[in-house]
């Protein structure tokens, strides 16, 4: 006989979806998504952008390799739960420190396991994302609706994972030097971008535009986060002040931003991006590009056609706008994650345009 199950997930539509804890057994509401990466479940929940969710992982063995130290997105992951099919709680792994459960005890963060994630994934695929509780088996249904009918997710998401003071993180040879402002920001682009020679000055995602000028930066960063890029209006006003003043590279909810400071509309998605597998037109060299994203929102391509921006990229998928640019003022965005090395090159490219620009915009000062 098998061990009774002692967790579940309740779907604001009364689905549910049986399993076993790990992680924090703890109550949770959170809007549930689904990721398609087959690899790469520490750096997804130690990523920034998936606060307050609870991430459905489609590949079916979680936990296998544990978790490296050096392989953090960021040092306090805040996503909101997971939930897989086979959780693996002896990792095999030289370089593995201590278990995903462990460190989801540690933050607070719930799991459960067991899940028909397939079925589930199907759900969100046809019905698309919502809310979900995370309890335990023994939770009426009637009384996990009547919480998820009272719980209002928050909008706060940029604020509670943004730095609250600058940091720098030095280059070995510093050639230039960018200002990256942190709506959530992955550890790995300030990696990316070290490894090219920039010192990293990252700061808070309300920083004021007179801040940032008085640092003299090369090139301004802005970064991937968590929700709705209207949720963060200070820091639109902010890209807007600096337009054609500075070359400037947004990735994710950074390409969203550069858009509306731009005058275009976002609009979210019926289930998002999210995994290391989407095809991506690069409409300037007509090549296709593996790339990984992780997103809900994505731009309104009609409403580009009355900015200076111009589409780059598009999505095969589903042909939405994976990317944008405008020439005249060094400024460029991509909805995808060059960092996250998916191609597992295919991408890194963009990191030396932003260094290009920067060097154009130093020679010809």
């Amino acid at each position: 006989m098998g061990i009774e199950f002692d967790r579940k997930i309740i779907l604001e539509d009364g689905q549910e979806y049986y399993g076993y804890a790990f992680g924090a057994v703890v109550d949770k509401v959170c809007e549930i998504v689904f990721n398609t990466s087959m690899v790469g479940y520490q750096e997804i929940i130690s990523d920034p952008s998936y606060t307050y969710q609870a991430v459905v992982m489609t590949y079916p063995l979680i936990g296998n390799y544990g978790m490296a130290d050096d392989d953090y997105e960021t040092k306090t992951p805040t996503i909101g739960a997971l939930i897989v099919r086979e959780y693996n709680d002896e990792p095999s792994n030289f370089r593995s420190t201590v278990t995903l459960s462990e460190v989801m005890k540690a933050y607070g963060i719930p799991g459960i396991s067991g899940v028909d994630t397939r079925r589930l994934t199907r759900s969100i695929r046809d019905f698309g994302s919502r809310r979900a509780l995370l309890t335990s088996a023994e939770t009426p249904k009637e009384k996990g609706l009547e919480m998820l009918s009272k719980t209002v997710l928050p909008t706060d998401a940029v604020s509670q994972v943004s730095c609250k003071e600058r940091w720098v993180s030095p280059a070995e040879t510093e050639r230039f030097h960018v200002a990256a402002i942190d709506c959530g920001m992955k550890l790995n682009i300030v990696r990316s971008l070290n490894k090219r020679g920039c010192r990293v000055t990252v700061l808070p995602y309300d920083t004021p535009d007179t801040v940032i000028e008085s640092l003299k930066p090369d090139g301004i960063f802005l970064s991937n986060g968590p929700g709705d890029p209207m949720d963060v209006p200070a820091t639109i006003a902010t890209v807007k002040s600096l337009l054609g003043r500075y070359p400037i590279f947004g990735i994710c909810l950074g390409h969203q931003i550069l858009s509306l400071a731009y005058g275009a509309s976002t609009y979210k998605l019926k289930f998002g991006h999210r995994g290391g597998n989407h095809p991506v037109r690069n409409l300037l060299t007509n090549k296709i590009e593996i790339t990984s994203q992780n997103h809900s929102y994505a731009v309104d391509a009609e409403s580009l056609k009355g900015t200076r921006l111009a589409v780059t990229h598009v999505n095969l998928l589903d042909q939405t706008v994976e990317g944008a640019a405008c020439h005249e003022d060094r400024a460029f965005s991509v909805q995808y994650h060059p960092e996250s090395a998916p191609g597992p090159q295919d991408s890194a490219y963009l990191f030396d345009r932003f260094i290009k620009m920067m060097e154009e915009d130093k020679n010809h000062a």
